[in-house]
C-alpha cells in the first residue's frame, strides 16, 4: 500500500511508507518462475488465490535463495515503486537497506499470529547455515573426532544444537539484533525493522524490540515463513546426541515438524528469509 523504491550509486535501499500489502501480482511472477525452475524431490502447495494458483512446487533452500536473490528482489522492488504515497494519504517514510545476501532469521511463535512476544528468543544467521553444516551420519568423523569443532569451523555445543531438514547438524544462530543506532539523532532506538518472506506471496516488513516484543506490518508468522527450510534446536544433556538420530526420519517434508531424537528435547523454529534491514 503506500510504498516507494529509491537507488542511489553504489547504495542498495528502498523506502517504504506502510509496509501493509499484499503482493499477489509479484508473487505469481515469482512463484512461476520458481516452479518452472526448481526441481528437487520433495514439494509442496502453495496456497490458492485469485491471481496463484496452488500447484506442486519442488524447492531446496539453496536454490530458493538463488531464485530470490535473481529474480524475487529486481522484480518485487520496482512493484513497490509503483505504489508511492498520494498527497491525500502521505505515510513516513522508513528506509531499508537490501544485504548483499539473504539471512535467516529462527523465530518462535504462533504461526496465525501478527505480533507477539519473545523475539529475544529468536536467532539470526548471517550466512546460510545449511552449506556450512555436517550429516548426522558423520558427526563422529567430522565433528566429535575433532574436539567438536566442524570442518566448517564453527563449534558445537553437545548440549544445544541445531539441525535442518535434511539431517545437516548446524552452526548456532546469534542473538537477533533488536535495537539500532540512529545517525540523525545520535540515538539508540529500542527496536529494529528487517524485511522478512516465506519466498511466497507475503514480504512485509518485522518490528522486533527491546523488550522481545514482534510485530508484521503484513501477513502472519506462517506467511514469512519459508516451508521448505525446517529447523530445530535439540538439548537433553548427556542423553541428547546426534548419534541418536534416526536418519530415515531425513529429508523432512516442507511444513512437517522435525523428528524427535531419542534422549533429546525438541524446539521446531521457523525459518524468515531476510532481505534487509532498516537504516
Amino acid at each position: 500500500r503506500n510504498l516507494k523504491f529509491s537507488r542511489k550509486t553504489n547504495k542498495r535501499f528502498f523506502q517504504l511508507n506502510s509496509i501493509p500489502m499484499n503482493l499477489k501480482s509479484a508473487g505469481g511472477i515469482v512463484l512461476s518462475i520458481i516452479t518452472t525452475h526448481l526441481q528437487e524431490s520433495q514439494s509442496f502447495s502453495v496456497p490458492s488465490s485469485s491471481q496463484i494458483q496452488s500447484s506442486p512446487v519442488s524447492q531446496s533452500r539453496r536454490l530458493a535463495i538463488s531464485t530470490l536473490s535473481t529474480t524475487l528482489l529486481p522484480i518485487f522492488l520496482p512493484n513497490i515503486a509503483a505504489a508511492s504515497p498520494t498527497k491525500d494519504s502521505p505515510a513516513p517514510k522508513t528506509t531499508f537497506r537490501r544485504y548483499p545476501q539473504i539471512r535467516f532469521i529462527s523465530a518462535l511463535g504462533d504461526p496465525k499470529a501478527s505480533s507477539g512476544t519473545g523475539a529475544d528468543t529468536w536467532g539470526l544467521w548471517r550466512d546460510d547455515p545449511g552449506p556450512r553444516g555436517t550429516y548426522l551420519r558423520d558427526f563422529d568423523k567430522r565433528i566429535a573426532a575433532n574436539n567438536n569443532v566442524a570442518p566448517a569451523g564453527w563449534a558445537f555445543d553437545p548440549q544445544d544444537w541445531w539441525v535442518e531438514e535434511h539431517g545437516l547438524i548446524m552452526s548456532t544462530p546469534g542473538p537477533l539484533p533488536r535495537k539500532r543506532f540512529d545517525k540523525d539523532s545520535g540515538l539508540v532506538i529500542p527496536e529494529k525493522r528487517y524485511l522478512v518472506t516465506g519466498a511466497r506471496e507475503v514480504t512485509a516488513a518485522l518490528t522486533v524490540r527491546e523488550d522481545g516484543s514482534w510485530e508484521l506490518q503484513e501477513g502472519t508468522l506462517y506467511d514469512v515463513t519459508h516451508l521448505p527450510c525446517r529447523s530445530a534446536r535439540y538439548t537433553g544433556g548427556d542423553t541428547c546426541s546426534p548419534k541418536n538420530a534416526n536418519l530415515k526420519d531425513f529429508p523432512v517434508k516442507p511444513g512437517a515438524e522435525m523428528p524427535a531424537i531419542s534422549g533429546c528435547d525438541k524446539q521446531d523454529y521457523a525459518v524468515l528469509f531476510v532481505l534487509g534491514e532498516e537504516i
